[in-house]
Parts: structure tokens; sequence; C-alpha cells
């Protein structure tokens, strides 16, 4: 069971927005592996590789130590519903992926971050003073600069993207919520059971004819461990740094998923789409450079 009293005492900004900067790099590589696993094979397959690496990984990992108290929860019911809306973002962006450049899907999924920040103040208390609302402004501008009408982006594509980012604003206020009384491990492996049993139920009509290359199970098994390295990062960046922090490093993802779409399928975003993503960029370094250098009593009056 969590620590409560640890988890409100010991707030670390710092930490928190560095831990989400490191997390985002590592889901922007889960991206373009996806994206290109999903030229070849069934969505419903890539995702539940993904998740079923990230359960056994996790059971392999924390299993030994913890045994039944890794299951242990609090609030089973919106651990599940957050696993549940996970699970269904998961789906819905690996379907956009299939349709678009992995930089403009991401771009139209930063609709869940700014979302979040929307909702910290009157679901969980938190306070972001002006500056930060700033620059979670400016990075907004960016995104609608990369998705904005006349971009040639695939309507049923952008619609999918969309469709996960509402997954999106759920499921990461809701691990802001419980990560006041749920521990990482258990809301880890949860996440991870649900999406394996609900997207298992789908490998019926979604097994490939033959069996996959050993560079593609490669792939596979490297959905599994950057969703585990990124989800764990991702939760303890919650634990330790208001949403109103957090929410706008999420931008930083990108600018990892712009790089690596160039350097893995060759897309080059137009003018406006980089000016974007640099809006992008600026307004989340932002966000996280301002509680390295405010003062605490500023930071939990939410002023600048």
């Amino acid at each position: 069971m969590a620590d409560v009293t640890y988890i409100a005492a010991q707030s670390r900004p710092t930490q928190g927005a560095l831990l989400m900067a490191t997390a985002v790099l590592l889901f922007a590589c889960m991206d373009v592996t996806t994206k290109h696993m999903a030229l070849a094979y069934a969505v419903p397959l890539i995702v539940f590789m993904r998740y079923a690496g990230n359960f056994f990984l996790l059971l392999a990992i924390f299993g030994p130590g913890k045994g039944k108290s890794l299951f242990a929860t609090q609030r089973t019911g919106l651990v599940l519903l957050r696993a549940a809306c996970l699970a269904c973002s998961s789906l819905f962006a690996a379907l956009a992926f299939q349709r678009m450049p992995v930089a403009e899907t991401i771009a139209i999924l930063f609709v869940a971050p700014f979302g979040v920040m929307l909702l910290a103040g009157p679901l969980l208390g938190e306070k972001a003073c002006p500056l930060q609302w700033a620059a979670a402004c400016l990075g907004f501008a960016g995104v609608l600069m990369v998705a904005r009408p006349g971009s040639g982006l695939d309507p049923v594509g952008v619609m999918f993207a969309l469709m996960a980012a509402g997954g999106g604003i759920v499921y990461n206020t809701l691990s802001r919520t419980l990560a006041r009384s749920e521990t990482t491990e258990s809301m880890l492996v949860w996440t991870a059971f649900v999406g394996m049993i609900a997207f298992g139920a789908a490998l019926p009509w979604s097994l490939p004819a033959q069996m996959p290359s050993t560079l593609d199970l490669l792939a596979f098994a490297a959905l599994g461990i950057l969703s585990t390295a990124g989800h764990f990062m991702f939760t303890q960046a919650c634990r330790l740094a208001p949403a109103s922090v957090i929410a706008p490093v999420n931008y930083l993802q990108l600018v990892w998923s712009g790089l690596l779409g160039f350097a893995v399928f060759g897309h080059v975003p137009d003018h406006l789409g980089l000016t974007g993503m640099g809006l992008i960029a600026l307004g989340g370094m932002s966000a996280a450079i301002w509680p390295m250098i405010a003062p605490r009593p500023a930071l939990r009056a939410g002023v600048c």
C-alpha cells in the first residue's frame, strides 16, 4: 500500500518533470515501433503483444518480492477504469498510426495533456500559475498548427486520434488521483493485465498467416519493454509533481516522435508543422524549467 503521507510530503516537481520527459521519449520509441508493425500485422495483435510483454515482465521483476500483494488495490474500480481507458486509447492510437505519420498523430493526441491541466484544478485541487498556463497554451497553439485543417491528414485517422486523446485524458487524471492511494507496481500490473485480456480475446481474428520473423519478434518484445519502462516513469512522475507541472512536459513527445519518424520513415512535416513543433517544445520546456527556479511557497500557492 502506498504511503500517502510520503507522497504528500515529498513533492519534487523538478524530478517529476525529468521523469516525464524520459517517459515520453520511451513512448515515442514505442509509437514508431507500433506504426512499423502496423504496416504488416493486425492492430489488436500488436497491442496484445505489447500488454502481454508488459504483464509478464512486471511479474518477473516484482512478483518474487511482492507475491499476491502486487495485485492489492485500495480503489479497485478506479484502477480498472484507468486500465480500460489506456487499453482503449492504445487501440485507437495504433489505428491512427496506420493512417497518419507519427508526429501528426501525436500532435492530435496532445489534446490530452491540455485537458488534464483543465481538470487538475476542479478535480485534483492543484493550482497552476499564469506562467505555467501560458506555457501550456503555447504548446497547444503549436498542436493546432501541426494538425490544422487542410493539412491532408486522413479524416478517419484524425477521428481515431481524437478518441485516443479522450481516453488519455481520463487515464492521466486517474493516474494522478490513484497515486495517492495505490502502489506504482499494482497500477502497472493491473493496466497490463486488463489490456492483455481485452486484446487476447481478439487473437483468433488477429493472428498472422505466417510465423513472424526474428526481427519482428524482437520488435514485439521491445513494445513490452518500452511500455513497462515508460509507464513506470510516468506513474512515478505523477507521484512527485502535480499535474499542472508534468502535463505540459508531455509535449516533448512530439519532438521525439518527429525525429524518430524522420529517421525511420523519412517523413518531414511542412514548415508550419515544424514551427508548431518548435512552439510545443518551447511550451513544454518552459513548464519543466519553472519548478527548478521558482521558490517552493510560490509553487504551493500556484502563483509566479
